[in-house]
């Protein structure tokens, strides 16, 4: 059975935890009204941790200092260089913006979000929990419980869901990221002892951990960067975050949020309750109740022009698949290589589109009829077409 289950602090303290109410679906009467309430009580809630955890936390934040230390250990001609340089455009720009607009003291997230003053010291939180080897897709569905281990099954899990668009898409374009880094570096580090004796690497690592990430560096899961597989996984992990990860919860927040009411940041007024004027109120109006209870129209004015912008692709986005210049190595076993992770995009692109299509698949579109291409790479668009909100695409880098 759906249930709704929205929180109230305890009327005694916070010591005694929190007051919860179950409401179940109906669509009778007032109870239809609460059912309604209940869930944009809960998608307030969801709204805030899908952007200031999902989004900013687990995308824009993380990815900062791997930013940092390649620009300050790798040199440009270093062969990790030029793997992860294209999923760092634009980062730290962007992340400037936001901390300076959406995410500072007074800002647009604290004065449209119900979260308010307590917003990054909910993300700074969560944080403590962070780490970088459960990033990967396939280590967070099988933490989720959306997953088994299955050596029998490709990425060696098994989805207990398999009508679920953003693990069944986000498998494949993960795959092809895992055989591209894959193949790419075992070009340059033949082996373990070539990964030891790299200076640059180790400096570079040792700032990620240390420095970038100094408040959890002795947390015994960082991988040591001892080993070419260590070195291969830590680098697919990387591109995962800044490109389909980022992708997948940035650029449909305004298809999915962009009318208000259906994914609401605020909630002003707490459930009301039989005998009050509040729940008379609710009998006679429900509308206008769920319109005084969740954020006011200058508020959601403000959050719709943001996420207009933050779902938006820029007339210069470079997908994942693709390069700003042509000549990015002289090494033609690398380019050989990128060819070959271009040519699998563009093939998940047409699997998408098939699945889609597919009317078993109903999860796929949903009772909107929206079809999911959170996913769909975009790689096969040179022409730059895919230009404002598409709903679709996978930019190499966290740029917006």
């Amino acid at each position: 059975m759906n249930v709704s289950q929205p929180y109230l602090p305890h009327p005694d303290g916070w010591e005694y935890g929190v007051q919860s109410q179950v409401h179940t679906p109906s669509s009778y009467c007032v109870k239809g009204s609460i059912w309604q309430l209940a869930k944009a009580y809960v998608s307030v809630n969801d709204t805030g941790y899908h952007q200031l955890i999902s989004h900013w936390l687990n995308t824009h934040a993380v990815i900062e200092p791997f930013v940092i230390a390649t620009n300050r250990h790798l040199s440009v001609m270093h062969p990790m260089h030029k793997l992860l340089s294209p999923h760092f455009k634009d980062t730290i720009n962007i992340n400037a913006l936001a901390r300076q607009h959406l995410i500072n003291a007074d800002g647009i997230i604290e004065s449209t979000f119900s979260f308010e003053k307590y917003a990054l010291e909910l993300s700074s939180d969560v944080y403590k929990y962070w780490k970088l080897t459960e990033q990967g897709l396939p280590q967070d569905l099988l933490k989720r419980g959306l997953a088994v281990e299955d050596p029998s099954s490709p990425n060696q899990l098994r989805l207990l869901i398999k009508d679920y668009p953003y693990a069944v898409d986000g498998l494949a374009v993960w795959s092809a990221i895992k055989s591209w880094v894959d193949e790419y570096c075992s070009i340059y580090y033949p082996d373990d002892r070539t990964v030891k004796s790299d200076t640059e690497l180790q400096a570079w690592w040792k700032e990620i951990r240390d420095v970038g990430h100094g408040d959890v560096k002795d947390e015994t899961w960082w991988p040591a960067m001892q080993t070419y597989k260590e070195l291969a996984e830590t680098c697919t992990t990387v591109i995962w975050i800044a490109s389909a990860l980022h992708a997948a919860v940035n650029f449909g927040q305004y298809p999915y949020g962009g009318y208000h009411p259906n994914r609401p940041t605020m909630s002003r007024r707490p459930m009301p309750k039989p005998g009050t004027n509040e729940y008379e109120e609710l009998k006679q109006d429900p509308d206008k109740v769920l319109l005084k209870t969740i954020t006011p129209p200058i508020e959601s004015i403000l959050v719709a022009a943001v996420l207009e912008i933050l779902s938006k692709h820029s007339s210069d986005e470079v997908y994942l698949g693709q390069r700003d210049c042509a000549k990015w190595t002289s090494d033609k076993r690398a380019l050989e290589a990128f060819n070959r992770f271009n040519q699998k995009l563009i093939g998940i692109e047409k699997r998408i589109k098939e699945m889609n299509a597919d009317p078993r698949l109903k999860n796929r579109t949903g009772p909107a009829n929206m079809p999911y291409k959170l996913l769909y790479p975009n790689t096969s668009d040179t022409s730059r077409k895919g230009t404002g909100i598409v709903g679709m695409g996978i930019p190499n880098s966290v740029s917006i």
